[in-house]
């Protein structure tokens, strides 16, 4: 009795799904991981509805929680879906928490061709489909065109092909007084962007198979190297860090209204916000580049999949087929740019794993603006969309990404030289995988 108990609290805690809950004789689909923060979602959620009014969808609001998933997994009242960063999803298929989808998108008539094939390759485990894909993101450069100028520089002084020039303008931008933080030069965005700068360099933190790390390799120990001198010259991490968490981000005054900043990395959808709040703040907007010259980006976003012991698989194959279709980004990317209107705000376009919706919200719903910012942004955002690259799927993505992640943080700490912190990260990786592996 005591355990039906605990099983039954598990499944009424709002994470799992108890299929004698079902009421009415409707299903109760039931989500983790995902919310309705705008129309982007609430628009697609009510496609789904209108072709499925026999399903009770549940929307578990808030972030992926990989703890209360499992937990749930473990209770065996796990929800019918997960929605979750893109390079998480590998561990969870290769412990077998979740499903491969293969049957359900071939039933479905599902062309996956049309999702970018970076994307797909962050949700393929094993020659298998464990996921589909949802947003896409692009990191781009950008830049305050008033900073600059007042140090005398232009644009492509700043660009990432050539390092050591971009060093001597990041010093020449920055502003530190008594060891104290004025303005940031250049942020490298580290430990986050690691990859993007490893891969400019000329090397790949996972190789194809998914199982190969290379975080010990020469150029990722140079490129930790390099952007952790970056924030040395800086003022320092400490002085540095703090502050750029005192930046307003998603405000008015932002860190380019205020010239706390002068350039970063940064992923596309802060485009938009720059232009709805601060449409006048003078920016140059550029494609990230390897050292060659060669625009390369990663691609950021989330996944639908379904966990192992889902009450209502089809259901959920249903859901996460029309949440990701061509059509209903569309109907969703209609409705961000009319709510967006009755604001007074722009709308910078809706940016997926689907290329084919990319193409229709680009060519029917997007209009072009008179918004400088928007203009120049989404431009380069478009421009970037199929020179994306991405780590596939593997055993042991979440640990990974905390491995190198703590390394770069020791280097910028002071703790380790980056030989000895990507070395470290490297066994650490190395038994990681081997582990998850098992």
């Amino acid at each position: 009795m005591l355990i039906a108990l605990v099983l039954a609290l598990a499944g009424c805690g709002g994470v799992g799904n108890d299929p004698s809950g079902d009421a009415g004789g409707k299903a109760s689909l039931t989500t983790m991981g995902f919310g309705l923060p705008d129309e982007h979602a609430t628009a697609r959620v009510d496609v789904y509805r209108k072709a499925h009014p026999d399903v009770d969808i549940r929307i578990n609001e808030g972030n992926f929680d990989e703890q209360q998933f499992l937990s749930a997994l473990a209770s065996g009242s796990p929800p019918d879906l997960i929605y979750l960063d893109r390079n998480k999803l590998g561990s969870f298929a290769a412990r077998a928490a979740v499903q491969p989808i293969d049957d359900c998108v071939k039933r479905r008539n599902v062309d996956m061709s049309q999702f970018r094939q970076g994307t797909v390759e962050q949700v393929t485990f094993d020659g298998k489909l464990y996921g589909l894909p949802e947003f896409a993101q692009v990191r781009l450069l950008i830049m305050s065109n008033t900073v600059l100028r007042e140090a005398g520089l232009a644009p492509d002084q700043l660009s990432t092909s050539d390092w050591s020039a971009l060093a001597d303008a990041a010093k020449r931008l920055a502003k530190v007084t008594g060891g104290r933080v004025e303005r940031i030069g250049f942020d490298p965005k580290v430990p986050e962007f690691l990859p993007l700068w490893a891969k400019a360099n000329g090397v790949d933190l996972v190789g194809d198979d998914g199982k190969t790390v290379r975080l010990n390799d020469p150029k990722t120990v140079e490129a930790v190297r390099f952007t952790t001198d970056l924030v040395a010259e800086q003022g320092g991490w400490s002085q540095f860090k703090a502050f750029k968490d005192g930046f307003d981000m998603l405000g008015a005054r932002n860190q380019y209204v205020t010239g706390q900043l002068a350039a970063m990395p940064i992923e596309s959808w802060y485009i938009n916000t720059l232009a709805a709040n601060s449409p006048d703040v003078d920016v140059t907007v550029l494609p990230f580049t390897d050292r060659s010259g060669t625009p390369v980006t990663t691609a950021g976003g989330q996944a639908w999949a379904i966990p192992k012991g889902a009450p209502h698989p089809e259901q959920a194959c249903d859901f996460m087929v029309t949440m990701t279709a061509t059509d209903t980004w569309v109907t969703a990317a209609k409705a961000r740019r009319d709510a967006l209107a009755k604001q007074n705000k722009p709308y910078s376009g809706t940016y997926t794993a689907n290329r084919a919706a990319d193409e229709k919200i680009f060519a029917e719903v997007y209009d072009g603006q008179s918004n400088k910012i928007i203009d120049a942004g989404v431009r380069v955002a478009l421009s970037l969309q199929d020179k994306v690259f991405a780590w596939p799927a593997n055993p042991a993505g979440a640990e990974l990404l905390k491995v190198w992640e703590s390394a770069v943080n020791r280097v910028l700490l002071g703790q380790q030289s980056p030989e000895q912190a990507m070395q470290q990260a490297q066994q650490e990786a190395d038994t990681a995988i081997q582990r998850a592996g098992r």
